[in-house]
């Protein structure tokens, strides 16, 4: 006779952690998981095949909507994987902005993915907390591209623009806060991007302790968490884990250091590991990951002080010529019209370039056939094994610690269905 279960239960898709896009469907008994089976497809991007059917720099904006909590970063990956087919390579300048802004990224998402999941486990405070800081970084986005999500501010040969010497100010004229209040907030923002950076770098490491004084400790937070998922060093390995998934469970591998891009060979910073490798050293491992993104960025700021620069190369073929450039001479004009309507032709050829993304190892393979566009974009997505592994570290566990593992996974469903 066949096994009888007890009941199949529909997890979603309307999670709130996933915003209805992750479907689980779970096989119980009574309240205890024996089987978990992620459905997805529910929010398909076609990212590659989009890729495919355009120039290369058309689709640097469609990394941003991957893995839409770490937006830079994919930029990053993509970039650098054009960069190798070209056989150009940014500016210092250009590298040491880039670090800066991977590591306010990393701690974008790591601030997204605490508010998250502390509120589907029951931390409503922290919620307010994280999104406290977020404000202050998407700030820093918006001033050096104009949009405070999806910049497009990484491209082949550099970044788009220098950092600016000037940052937006609150209005005196808001009818919702005082005059005080509005000065207040002004404060750090009366200098330059770098200046409101340093400030924000020297206050964010007593948010932190704000943040582990509500958890860390918190006898109800580590009933929710401690032995819950756990995964071994070897089984994080043959599972495919990179980032904080595979460090909360050991194993020390950081693309930073272990195989260095950008500026990150000439910072100073640690590695943090797990012990347990369960929900709660995942958790340690972030916020500590939280702390030495804050020791990155006031390196990178201090060497940009002293250290003006181009922040592109000058291959108009590759990067668009300045404003000023194009009102003065024609074949600038006409390097930019064909930069940004046929864009470039890399020699064929393939590549993989990857990157220490906030979840893990964000990577982009490119096959070039000597066309304006690829012939075949692979996008490797750090979520993607995280999530299949969702069944094993979900059995033999309660109903509710589900909710708590995928917290802990920190998946993002645009990079995942892409």
């Amino acid at each position: 006779m066949p096994e009888i279960r007890n009941y199949t239960l529909n997890f979603g898709p309307q999670h709130p952690s996933a915003h209805g896009v992750l479907r689980l469907v779970l096989e119980m008994d009574g309240e205890v998981i024996e089987r978990a089976d992620p459905h997805i497809g529910l929010l398909h991007r076609a990212t590659e095949k989009l890729a495919e059917s355009k120039p290369f720099n058309q689709s640097i904006g469609y990394m941003d909507r991957l893995d839409y909590v770490s937006m830079m970063c994919n930029e990053h990956g993509y970039v650098r994987a054009i960069e190798k087919l070209l056989g150009v390579e940014a500016p210092e300048r250009a590298q040491y902005i880039r670090t800066m802004f991977d590591e306010i990224t990393r701690i974008l998402n790591h601030l997204m993915w605490l508010a998250a999941h502390g509120l589907d486990i029951g931390a409503m405070t922290v919620f307010l907390y994280c999104f406290r800081e977020r404000e202050d970084l998407l700030d820093c986005y918006e001033a050096v591209s104009g949009a405070r999500m999806h910049a497009t501010y990484y491209r082949p040969g550099g970044v788009y623009r220098d950092l600016p010497d000037r940052m937006p100010q609150y209005s005196g004229s808001s009818k919702w806060h005082s005059a005080k209040t509005i000065a207040k907030r002004n404060g750090p923002r009366q200098g330059s991007l770098l200046d409101f950076i340093e400030d924000f770098a020297d206050r964010f490491p007593g948010h932190v302790d704000e943040y582990e004084t509500l958890l860390t400790d918190n006898r109800i937070w580590k009933q929710r968490t401690v032995g819950i998922g756990v995964v071994s060093p070897e089984r994080a390995l043959q599972l495919g884990f990179t980032g904080p998934m595979l460090r909360g469970s050991g194993v020390e591998w950081d693309l930073r250091k272990k195989q260095p891009y950008a500026a990150y060979d000439k910072m100073d910073f640690d590695i943090p590991v797990g012990v347990n490798g369960d929900c709660y050293d995942r958790y340690l491992v972030r916020m500590e990951e939280m702390r030495q993104s804050n020791r990155i960025i006031k390196q990178c700021v201090q060497w940009l002080r002293e250290n003006p620069g181009p922040v592109a190369i000058e291959d108009h073929k590759v990067m668009p010529p300045s404003r000023a450039d194009m009102k003065d001479d024609m074949e600038a004009l006409i390097h930019h019209f064909k930069l940004f309507t046929e864009g470039y032709c890399p020699p064929p050829g393939e590549v993989y370039a990857a990157v220490e993304a906030p979840k893990g190892e964000f990577g982009c393979y490119i096959v070039s056939d000597g066309a304006n566009k690829p012939y075949r974009l692979k996008v490797r997505a750090p979520g993607f094994p995280h999530l299949a592994a969702l069944d094993e570290m979900s059995q033999g566990h309660m109903l509710a610690d589900v909710v708590a593992i995928i917290g802990t996974l920190d998946v993002v469903f645009g990079e995942i269905d892409r």
